[in-house]
Formats: C-alpha cells, sequence, structure tokens
C-alpha cells in the first residue's frame, strides 16, 4: 500500500513514517524543504517538497494513494511567535482533508490531541466529552478548532476518516518541554514539581503503533482516544528516581504559585528569549491542570494496551542518559 504522511519529520509522524516502512509500505513523506527530509530518503521513504498552508503543494503527491497519514501540526509550547498556529493546524488540515475528499482517497487518520478536552479537573473523559473553551495555549485552541470546526464536520459529510486523540507523547527523541524537564532533572537541576499536575503519558511508539491499526481496522467518522496510564508530575519523577537513583525533586509548586509565575513570564517574554519550559505557556500547563482521557474504545477497536509508565521511562531516561554521557543504572 501507498501512503501520504504530513508530519513525518516530527516526533509522532516520524514514527509512524517508519512503522509503516517497516511493515512493507511505500511512504511518501511531505516536508518543507527537501533538506529537511535527508533521514527519512535514507529510511526508503519518498520525500516531496511542500507545505500544509499551500494545498496545492499536496495534490500530486497525495493523488493516487490508498491513504493519507495527516499527522503534522505546528506544536509548540513556549515562545511568542504563533503566527503558524492557525495556518498549519486549522488551514492546513482543512486542505489535507479537502484533497482527500477532491482526490477520492479511501481512508485517513488524523491526529487530534486529547489537549482539545482541556483541563479535565481530575477526571478521564471519553470520546463524547466536548470542552468549549477558555484555552490555556494556542496550540490547544487551533488543535481545539481544527478538531471540531474542520475534521468533525466533514466525517459527518462523509468523509472516511478516523480521528485519533494521543495524550501526552513521550520517548526516545522527543524535543518537547516533557524531554526538558528530564534532562533538567537528570542534571540534577529541576528544583520542584508543580504540584495536581497530571496526564495521561503514552509512549511515542504505542502512539504510531494505533494509528496503523486505525487505518486498518478504524471505523470513519470515528474519534479514539489513544491515552496511555496516568500519572500526576510527581509520580513521573518518583517513578524516574526508581529508575535512575538520582534524588527527584523534594519541593512541590503550588499552582496559584505556577499560575503567578506564568503571568510573570508573559511580561518577560515581550522583550527577550526564555527557555520553552519556563514560559508561560508551559507554566500554565503545569499549574495544577489535569489532562485525563479514557481509552477503552481504542483499547476494544485496536487492543491499545499501552506500556506501563515505568516500562516506557527507563528506556526514555537510558536514551537520555548516553546522550548526557552518563552510566544507566542496572
Amino acid at each position: 500500500m501507498r501512503y501520504f504522511v504530513t508530519g513525518a519529520t516530527g516526533f509522532i509522524g516520524g514514527r509512524v513514517a517508519r512503522q509503516l516502512v517497516a511493515a512493507g509500505h511505500e511512504v511518501v513523506a511531505l516536508v518543507r524543504q527537501a533538506a529537511d527530509g535527508q533521514e527519512l530518503v535514507r529510511a526508503g521513504m519518498r520525500v516531496v517538497e511542500g507545505d500544509l498552508t499551500l494545498k496545492e503543494s499536496m495534490r500530486e503527491p497525495m493523488r493516487g494513494v490508498d491513504g493519507v497519514f495527516h499527522v503534522g501540526a505546528w506544536y509548540r509550547i513556549g515562545g511568542a511567535d504563533t503566527a503558524r498556529a492557525e495556518p498549519v493546524n486549522v488551514g492546513g488540515t482543512y486542505n489535507v482533508l479537502e484533497l482527500m475528499k477532491e482526490l477520492e482517497i479511501p481512508k485517513g487518520v488524523y491526529t487530534s490531541s486529547l489537549v482539545v478536552f482541556g483541563d479535565t479537573h481530575g477526571r478521564a473523559v471519553d470520546e463524547r466529552y466536548r470542552h468549549e473553551g477558555p484555552w490555556l495555549t494556542e496550540y490547544e485552541r487551533t488543535k481545539w478548532k481544527a478538531h471540531y470546526h474542520v475534521a468533525e464536520p466533514m466525517m459527518r459529510a462523509g468523509l472516511p476518516l478516523v480521528t485519533l486523540l494521543p495524550g501526552v507523547a513521550y520517548g526516545p527523541g522527543d524535543r518537547s518541554a516533557v524531554r526538558s524537564s528530564l534532562v533538567r532533572y537528570l542534571r540534577g537541576k529541576l528544583p520542584m514539581v508543580p504540584g495536581g499536575t497530571a496526564y495521561c503519558w503514552s509512549h511515542v511508539d504505542d502512539i504510531a503503533r494505533v494509528h496503523l491499526a486505525a487505518m486498518d481496522k478504524g471505523t470513519p467518522g470515528e474519534p479514539y482516544i489513544v491515552a496511555g496510564p496516568a500519572h500526576s508530575l510527581r509520580q513521573l519523577f518518583q517513578t524516574a528516581e526508581a529508575i535512575t537513583g538520582i534524588p527527584a525533586p523534594r519541593l512541590d509548586a503550588r499552582p496559584w504559585m505556577v499560575r503567578s509565575l506564568a503571568t510573570a513570564m508573559r511580561v518577560v517574554e515581550r522583550v527577550r528569549a526564555v527557555p520553552d519550559a519556563y514560559s508561560a505557556d508551559a507554566l500554565r500547563l503545569a499549574a495544577g491542570v489535569t489532562y485525563l482521557g479514557n481509552s477503552k474504545k481504542a483499547s476494544r477497536a485496536f487492543g491499545f494496551s499501552p506500556r506501563s509508565l515505568e516500562d516506557g521511562l527507563r528506556e526514555t531516561l537510558h536514551h537520555e542518559m548516553r546522550l548526557l554521557g552518563m552510566a544507566p543504572r542496572g
């Protein structure tokens, strides 16, 4: 089978594309510049230049494929430049799905996100839940808009699309604020942990496998939450301590403290760049919020059985320790 993949130079999209190649499929990977896709070429993919915001740049590469994986998105937690968020996340999703319709592509898988449900206030919600704002970041707002204003209406109109909603993705190769926090912890430079914050931790390889299963078995028009086990940030670093022997931060920052710091950092960001992990956006996402989802539907449909946080975090931390020149324990 031949598949068109957006976001193949990214974290989740890269794993999806490589798993497709490993399964014997042909992959047409969209990149903004050919130079960005050299590793994909070496992995056996056909790389094509294009841009999610330029619909016609994708028409010919998508023509005749057996399916589309739309994983590409603007993802930036932190930083003041959010100008591409709406054109990429909303407009780009519209462009890809419109081309699917025009070219009569048999099936697509769209990577939404658990963040479209906002702060779930400790509740593990299912696919029927809907959040109407407020949104803590521009990423959250634009992914919500793409999900509810683009993908859902087109699925109701008959587009053969399956939507996946992953939790927080982690694993070797991550470049997000999660990875930054783990590296600071390993270096002994993480002074405290935001109290009350909890996410569903989804190993990137588990998420990617569900993408392939969704193309094969997913029911068009249906959304599926793909969320790993729920753990607080405190539990994350306690698990990390058990794996590495490196002490976890002993202090918990109360949510009101983190929110106050986020407000202050928003002012600082207007005049100077700050590390993503200390940006206003990243701090708001760690101020006692929870992004929790129930994956029973994906478990029934695809046999989704995510690995434990301990198993996934051990692999991730050992990878980061080797990059830092540290010897993993055990």
